[in-house]
């Protein structure tokens, strides 16, 4: 990087903020004759812009709508009351965990992982921090000086802006804590020699973080609708968006890019020595169960957190936005919300419904299909979910509209919380150990090597972009079938409204879609405390366990049950993220109309510039894929450099004679590497989408329009095939490892390989599509606002001067995102770019 741009990081980090503070004085110290050469002419000038944006949205009197006898804003007053059920529900089942029986020799690893946890969460507390430094300096600038917001006002912009940063944050840490409980009580529980308690403990474990996430963001959101003054809910909302965004967008990279650094490095070590899987010997088994909860703990549960929180905020200024009749605007604001109660509802009700009858199928069983009751949990808490939406509604808002809108609402919710249902099924088509996709990787592999088993993965993750994308066609084609009868006499774009309730609809069953993504990191790293705690070798064990547990142990009976049950935990770790990532899409289509809205100020001006015809709208379009493929270059490049490093340091300092385990210091160093280029890699990535973003709104608003609509689909398609090969390729090293009983020979080798490229498909770059979206679409609400401000007072030649400055200082970032994470030459020689 040095023969490129000759600056150290801190330098570089300080250039960004010298350029900020260049820009900020520009604003006010330049000519005023660069105002009067650059402004278009008069006859172009759109009318005047209104500023402020959504953060000027003004909130209706929730009061003078009545439901049941009783105003809307008492209804929603008993909301309140189910969310802190909701956490109430997800804080005693953490403590039926933690009390759970568990061997010392267990809990002491479980121990050890958290605590490694616990240090990388701390670290990325603080880059979060610096992040939220570069939101501030926007949000101060634009509302308190170009705006001339009061101080109060912007200052509660910024602090629910940290509110949203601190909820993402929150669960991300309430959820690794539940899941290093649950990781050593599971692989306790499968010395007793039966499946249920094996499946039983991950599901409950992520209900919990399922049940308390909804609660907690719902809590937030509806304190901010009740109790914050009308006219400051709106900069309230946007900033809690706006902060969980950021929130879920660094913890998804950073742990996507920390975890598969660490599973490709200890994998990787299992066809080089020839060991087995999760040897204790091996340094980098820690690590690889740090990344476990680093990518599929703490970034699905800051992502999920987000994800409820942004789709809600976007239907909320689509109501405010594009329905007139503040009665109307009432009556929808107080039914989504409480349809979002009832998700809580739901999905806790059929929890235990669902965990009754497994109960009674399942408790002596020897032998059961780990995949059935997760599947029958999903499709429960769907029909659950449709049925209450519909009576629910009925009761709610018999009246709206022309009387039979509350079962038109409800289909349009309805086609997405089948999607939450349908979706799940056909990414077991394609990522099942059942599946005949899975097992013509693992036939390919056979006879054609890691080269065949890959090519075979592709086809899988082609072939699911496919149906998925066709079966997202066709459930959004419903809902807007169903908007053109009537919803057009109460909004502006009702087509947009039920796209938006699409989105919402995907939710309907949110605790249920975060437990089964959560169930794969408590299985994935049971397997691993088990091998890791070498209890089989404890002098004395059985005895031990017979004298104070009253069981007799079967150890190879044990670790069948966990690596079949961490192949149910892969596939539902692939089924919750076309959900995640469908939501950022359709609920992105809220938020671009959000800013169309202003644009065209009310769908009155310039719509011809939402068109093909219109060369920058194009541009725009074409723009969005190359970000989205520079993006997945970059999060996979910092995962090869940070694995080359981390497999270079294993094979260094890994001794397989004469000890049992791996040493602790050796440990903390993998994890060291992993968190140095997890930092690296999101650092680099953040600040070329944060300047990129700015840039882009900066060039011309429907240029960015564009580009908004671009990375959402582009985005959209990437994630799914990636994730879906990538899910392939897992389960087929599954297949091999637990059905065929083939470990250490040519074909484990061959999609253990498989399975390595598969990572970062399916757990860096696919996964941080989704808050990577949604970010971008929120902060760009705040960014072409800037942008059409700036015009209006200084000229579209200032603003270009603007753009120019921000896609330089973001291609320094996209420049560090390749040649300062590059990989030492097969020489050894260190190439000029690549040190840093």
């Amino acid at each position: 990087m040095d023969a490129i741009w000759p600056l150290p990081r801190r330098a570089l980090v300080a250039l960004v903020w010298v350029l900020l503070v260049v820009s900020v004085c520009a604003l006010g110290l330049a000519p005023a004759a660069l105002a009067q050469t650059s402004a278009p002419p008069a006859a172009a000038v759109a009318a005047p812009h209104q500023g402020g944006g959504e953060a000027s949205l003004k909130l209706p009197d929730l009061s003078q709508a009545t439901f049941v006898g009783m105003s809307g804003r008492t209804m929603l007053q008993w909301g309140l009351l189910v969310c802190l059920l909701g956490l109430g529900f997800g804080l005693v089942i953490y403590s039926q965990l933690k009390n759970l029986p568990v061997h010392q020799s267990m809990k002491d690893i479980s121990e050890l992982i958290y605590e490694t946890c616990k240090t990388y969460l701390i670290t990325q507390g603080k880059f979060l921090a610096i992040l939220e430094l570069f939101i501030a300096v926007i949000i101060v600038f634009y509302f308190g000086f170009l705006q001339h917001f009061e101080g109060i006002k912007v200052f509660i912009i910024l602090l629910f802006s940290v509110v949203g940063i601190l909820g993402s944050y929150g669960v991300a840490w309430f959820g690794i804590r539940i899941n290093t409980f649950a990781n050593s009580r599971t692989a306790f529980a499968s010395l007793a020699g039966k499946p249920f308690p094996v499946y039983a403990i991950p599901i409950k474990a992520g209900m919990s973080i399922g049940m308390l996430l909804v609660s907690v963001e719902l809590f937030i959101m509806l304190c901010i609708l009740l109790y914050i003054p009308r006219d400051y809910a709106g900069p309230c909302f946007i900033g809690f968006a706006i902060g969980e965004s950021l929130g879920a967008a660094a913890l998804r990279i950073a742990g996507g890019i920390f975890t598969k650094i660490a599973d490709i490095g200890s994998d990787l070590m299992k066809i080089v020595f020839n060991i087995k899987e999760d040897d204790a010997r091996n340094p980098g088994v820690i690590a690889d169960c740090t990344g476990d909860n680093a990518g599929d703990s703490v970034g699905p549960t800051a992502d999920g957190f987000e994800t409820y929180g942004v789709t809600g905020v976007a239907l909320i200024t689509f109501i405010l936005l594009a329905v007139p009749k503040e009665l109307v605007q009432v009556q929808l604001l107080v039914w989504i919300f409480v349809m979002r109660v009832i998700m809580i509802v739901a999905s806790g009700a059929s929890y235990l419904v669902n965990e009754a009858f497994a109960k009674a199928r399942y408790a002596t069983a020897a032998k059961m299909s780990f995949e059935a009751p997760l599947t029958s949990l999903v499709w429960v808490t769907s029909i659950v979910s449709v049925v209450l939406t519909y009576a629910a509604s009925w009761v709610m808002i018999p009246d709206l509209g022309d009387g039979s809108l509350w079962w038109k609402l409800s289909t349009v919710i309805t086609c997405g919380t089948l999607a939450g249902a349908i979706i799940p099924e056909f990414v077991k088509v394609f990522t099942s150990t059942s599946s005949a996709h899975v097992r013509e990787v693992v036939t390919s592999a056979r006879e054609g090597g890691a080269s065949l088993g890959i090519l075979s993965g592709l086809v899988a993750g082609n072939f699911s972009a496919y149906w998925l994308g066709l079966t997202m066609v066709l459930l959004m084609s419903i809902a807007y079938g169903v908007s053109t009868l009537g919803l057009g006499s109460l909004m502006a774009a009702p087509a947009v409204f039920a796209f938006g309730l699409v989105a919402f609809g995907f939710l309907g069953m949110g605790p249920v879609t975060i437990a089964v993504d959560s169930y794969g990191p408590v299985t994935d790293n049971a397997q691993s405390v088990f091998e890791l705690s070498v209890i089989e070798s404890l002098p004395g064990i059985k005895g031990q366990l017979k004298k104070e547990y009253g069981f007799d142990v079967n150890f190879e009976q044990a670790k069948h049950l966990l690596e079949e049950n961490d192949g149910a935990g892969n596939t539902f770790k692939a089924t919750a993220k076309p959900v995640l990532i469908g939501t950022a899409v359709v609920g992105a289509t809220t938020m671009i109309f959000s800013i169309i809205v202003l644009l065209t100020n009310g769908l009155t001006q310039n719509l011809d510039k939402l068109s093909l015809l219109h060369a920058p709208f194009l541009l725009g379009l074409i723009s969005g894929g190359a970000i989205i493929y520079w993006f997945t270059g970059a999060s996979t490049q910092a995962v090869t450099t940070g694995a080359y490093r981390a497999v270079e340091f294993i094979k260094a300092n890994i001794r397989l004679e004469g000890v049992t385990k791996a040493s602790v210091a050796d440990s903390k160093r993998v994890v060291e590497i992993c968190t140095q280029y997890a930092q690296k890699g999101m650092f680099n990535i953040f600040l070329a989408v944060f300047f990129v973003t700015l840039a882009f709104a900066f060039v011309e608003p429907y240029f960015f329009v564009g580009y908004l609509i671009s990375i959402a689909l582009f985005g959209l398609y990437q994630a799914i095939f990636m994730a879906n090969a990538g899910g392939a390729w897992d389960n087929a090293k599954k297949v091999v490892e637990v059905d065929l009983k083939e470990k250490g020979t040519p074909l484990h080798a061959a999609t253990v390989i498989g399975d390595t490229v598969g990572d970062p498909f399916k757990d860096t770059s696919s996964v941080a599509m989704n808050p990577i979206i949604k970010f971008t679409t929120l902060f760009g609400l705040l960014a072409v606002e800037l942008a059409v401000s700036l015009s209006a007072e200084r000229g579209s030649g200032f603003t270009s001067v603007l753009a120019a400055l921000f896609f330089i200082v973001s291609m320094i970032f996209v420049l560090r995102s390749f040649y300062g994470m590059r990989i030492r030459s097969e020489s050894g020689a260190t190439p000029a770019a690549a040190r840093h």
